[in-house]
C-alpha cells in the first residue's frame, strides 16, 4: 500500500475548489488537547445515566465512541437519550486555549473555492472553536451531527447528506481529518484525503483504529501532516 506523502503535489489540488475539514483535533492541533474536556463531560454524563463509577463509565462510552462513530449515537440506540441534553452537556467547556491564529486563517482564506467545517459536533460549538482560532468567517458553511441527523461519520449516508446538500462534486474536493476511519469514504467518492496527526505521534494516546497506520495500511489517506497551516500554506505555494 502507497504510504501517505507529507508534500502537496500541485496536480493534486490545483482542481480542488471545495475544502471540507473536519474540526475537532484537525483546525486546531491534538496537542491543546481541547476535546479533553468534551471526553470529561460525556463520561460524567455516561456515569450519571447508566449510575456507574467514573472508569465503568468510560469503558461504555469508549465502546459506542468506536461502535457507533460516537458516543451519542451509542447512547441514542440503546439507552433513547435526548440528544440535544447530551450534546449540550458534552460541549460545555472553555475554549480559552485556542488563540487566534493569524497564519492559519490566511492559508483558509487564500484557499480557491468554498471553504466548509464537517463535525460530529454542534454548529455552536464549532462556530465557538473556529471563532477562537480567528477563522469562522473564512468558512462557506458547518454541517454538524444536527444536519446529520444524529448519524455520525463515518456513516457513507452522512457524507451522501453533507455532499448533497452543498452540491460538493467529490471529483473538485478535498477532505482533512484526524480520524483515519472517517477518510474512507471520502477517498472512496474521489475526494483528496488528508490526515492530520499529532506533532509528538509516537507519544500520543491513541485508540488503535485511531492511529495514523491504520490509515496508511487501508490506503484512505493521500497525505498526512501534523501541521495543517505548513500544509495549507505550501498547497498555495503549488497552486500559485
Amino acid at each position: 500500500m502507497k504510504k501517505p506523502a507529507s508534500f502537496p503535489v500541485k496536480s493534486d489540488f490545483s482542481h480542488i475548489r471545495d475544502w471540507v475539514f473536519d474540526l475537532d483535533n484537525t483546525l486546531y492541533p491534538h496537542h491543546i488537547n481541547l476535546f479533553a474536556q468534551i471526553d470529561r463531560n460525556m463520561t460524567a454524563f455516561v456515569a450519571e445515566l447508566l449510575q456507574l463509577e467514573p472508569d465503568a463509565a468510560r469503558t461504555i462510552q469508549k465502546q459506542y465512541y468506536r461502535d457507533h462513530g460516537t458516543t451519542l449515537a451509542g447512547l441514542m440506540l440503546h439507552h433513547g437519550i435526548n440528544p440535544n441534553d447530551f450534546l449540550e452537556r458534552a460541549h460545555a467547556i472553555d475554549y480559552s486555549a485556542l488563540l487566534p491564529d493569524e497564519h492559519l486563517g490566511s492559508a483558509i482564506r487564500s484557499l480557491p473555492g468554498r471553504k466548509f467545517i464537517f463535525t460530529n459536533g454542534t454548529v455552536k460549538h464549532a462556530e465557538a472553536a473556529a471563532r477562537a482560532l480567528g477563522i469562522l468567517d473564512h468558512f462557506d458553511d458547518i454541517f454538524d451531527i444536527v444536519a446529520a441527523d444524529y448519524v455520525p461519520k463515518p456513516a457513507g449516508e452522512t457524507y451522501d447528506k453533507f455532499l448533497s446538500l452543498n452540491r460538493v462534486g467529490t471529483a473538485n474536493a478535498a477532505m482533512f481529518e484526524d480520524l483515519p476511519r472517517n477518510l474512507e469514504v471520502p477517498k472512496s467518492l474521489g475526494m483528496k484525503t488528508v490526515l492530520l496527526v499529532p506533532r509528538n505521534l509516537g507519544e500520543a494516546v491513541l485508540e488503535t483504529w485511531e492511529r495514523a497506520d491504520e490509515a496508511a495500511d487501508a490506503g484512505h489517506a493521500d497525505y498526512m501532516t501534523d501541521d495543517l497551516t505548513t500544509f495549507l500554506h505550501n498547497v498555495l505555494h503549488e497552486i500559485g
